[in-house]
């Protein structure tokens, strides 16, 4: 039975990073669990938790499925002390080498894939770091041309085509060529993940009513629908673009697989309507596996015992599940 290695990044020392790791090791997985922290991190938010937790520092020759209450730790030492809520931008060296060397752990086939807990976009900025989201940081890092962030929960899944953005640079954003290349990634990765031989992706146009005929915007026109046409014949099975308040009904989501936002807050917000605590964040192409929860660090939580892990917990299910060459190349 394979048994894949993954690894966990804690995130935000000072957020619920630390504690959903903690609940996370009191469960069952079908997986050898590494989690990257400061052990001694962890063992003090398992006793602020009254969690029981057995902490095992890592060792990358030995290899076994998880066992409850067990964790193996990838140590990483914080650089200052941690305060629970407050967090301390002289830490951020502490978050990026977590995520440096769980990404590298990834190119290198040490780990099948990497899990992300939150971190606190604010701290890593005051500490230095030109950071704008995991998404961003890990393409760089692995040297990914673009990097497309899509959220899973159940059945329904979230593309998009610009991230972190002000709404108003979003327009200028959306090009035919960046257009193109997302289309082209989301398609090959559904391929490649979810063993679908011909995705069905649903664009979304960028204005009301998909621009209403060019009354209410042009690029729906001028890129958006000249993209679509020449990605079908290219062999994408593709629809729209489609008018953003009709496109999560029941009726048309029964005829998606997947729907492209133009961005953030176009898409984001009905899947986190829908299973806020459960979805999952995966960044697609990346020469890597990486998947992450659906919200921040929640600091007023932190240590408090009412941090809920079910996001995390969904996301390395969906890794173990994805991870498994049986899956990744069981495509009809």
């Amino acid at each position: 039975m394979y048994i894949p290695r993954i690894v966990v990044t804690s995130g935000e020392p000072a957020g619920i990073g630390p504690d959903t790791c903690v609940a996370l090791a009191q469960a069952p997985w079908a997986a050898d669990l590494v989690v990257a922290a400061d052990l001694n991190l962890l063992n003090d938010a398992a006793e602020a938790l009254r969690l029981p937790l057995n902490l095992e520092r890592y060792d990358p020759r030995i290899s076994g499925e998880h066992r409850p209450g067990t964790l193996k730790v990838l140590d990483i030492a914080v650089r200052e002390t941690v305060r629970a809520g407050d967090p301390d931008p002289r830490n951020a060296p502490y978050v990026i080498e977590m995520l440096d060397r769980a990404a590298d752990g990834c190119l290198n086939g040490e780990f099948a894939a990497m899990v992300t807990a939150p971190v606190q976009k604010s701290t890593l900025l005051e500490g230095g770091y030109d950071f704008t989201g995991h998404t961003e940081y890990l393409a760089l890092r692995t040297r990914a041309a673009l990097p497309v962030m899509m959220l899973v929960s159940g059945t329904l899944r979230v593309a998009l085509v610009t991230t972190h953005l002000a709404l108003a640079a979003v327009p200028g954003a959306i090009t035919r060529s960046r257009l193109a290349a997302t289309l082209r990634i989301v398609h090959n990765e559904l391929q490649r993940h979810f063993s679908l031989a011909a995705p069905r992706i649903a664009v979304l146009g960028l204005n009301p009513h998909a621009g209403e005929s060019g009354h209410l915007g042009r690029e729906e026109i001028d890129v958006i629908d000249p993209v679509i046409q020449e990605l079908k014949r290219e062999g994408i099975d593709l629809q729209g673009p489609v008018p953003a308040d009709t496109a999560f009904t029941p009726r048309f989501l029964a005829t998606a697989d997947v729907i492209v936002a133009m961005y953030h807050d176009q898409g984001l917000p009905v899947i986190k309507h829908v299973g806020f605590g459960n979805a999952v964040n995966m960044t697609l192409g990346l020469p890597i596996l990486r998947l992450s929860v659906d919200h921040g660090t929640a600091l007023t939580l932190a240590r408090s015992g009412r941090a809920d892990s079910g996001s995390l917990a969904a996301a390395l299910a969906l890794a173990i599940e994805l991870a498994d060459p049986k899956v990744r190349h069981a495509i009809p």
